[in-house]
């Protein structure tokens, strides 16, 4: 069985959201953030103390999209993978790696120069510089949701769950007023499936059982750029 290590509304939350749309079988190994300080332990597993962790029998990975992309080749045939003989699949691995590369980059320096650095070292100008960076990526989108309801081969894919978790972290950080209206409705559109929320269920439940907080320290869901 699959093992997700994670903590709450982290980049692990992009796997765990693949896993109920695909139906996978899997256990959640909830930590307490931030995990390689509060829960020294898991260093034995995971030297770098980042989550995600996923372990697949002998596969283990540590990077959320590279993730979400052996889930859907894993569970193939399936509607969120998008082939390569299909003609999206170029825009398919571009925007999977851009919801990561390119969107939540720039919002780690964000929480970086906002929340990370004691008082004495926070740059206001850099934290303002970085959003404006993140919303002028997010303008990629609106000509591609413009025109169809997802990013590519007209359907729901594992790109969408890459790019939906830098929604979802942009939320957190109060960026939701900046969308443009069609990303907005993609949003609320993302937001609407039953998987999505089977996973911020799911997540909230094994936390309250494994001991865990449930609610997101302010600065969790970037844990791997401290």
């Amino acid at each position: 069985m699959i093992v997700l290590h994670h903590c709450v509304s982290a980049r692990s939350f992009r796997p765990l959201w693949m896993l109920e749309e695909l139906g996978l079988p899997y256990r959640l190994e909830m930590l307490p953030f931030p995990p390689r300080f509060a829960q020294r332990s898991y260093l034995e597993i995971n030297p770098l103390g980042t989550v995600p962790l996923m372990v697949d029998g002998a596969t283990r990975m540590t990077e959320s999209a590279a993730i979400c992309q052996y889930l859907a080749e894993r569970a193939a045939p399936t509607p969120l993978r998008v082939g390569a003989d299909e003609a999206d699949f170029g825009p398919y691995l571009n925007w999977l790696h851009f919801g990561e590369a390119t969107l939540t980059f720039p919002q780690t320096l964000v929480l970086r120069y906002t929340r990370f650095e004691p008082p004495e070292r926070r740059l206001p100008t850099v934290a303002q510089d970085y959003t404006r960076w993140f919303l002028a990526r997010l303008r990629a989108l609106d000509p591609v949701l413009a025109a169809s309801d997802y990013l590519c081969a007209g359907r729901f894919t594992a790109a969408d769950v890459s790019v939906g978790y830098a929604l979802l972290a942009a939320q957190h950080l109060g960026l939701v007023d900046a969308f443009t209206p069609h990303v907005r409705q993609y949003w609320e559109r993302l937001q609407r499936r039953e998987a999505y929320q089977r996973a911020l269920q799911v997540q909230h439940d094994e936390a309250v059982r494994q001991g865990v907080s449930p609610t997101p320290a302010p600065d969790l869901w970037f844990e791997a750029a401290s």
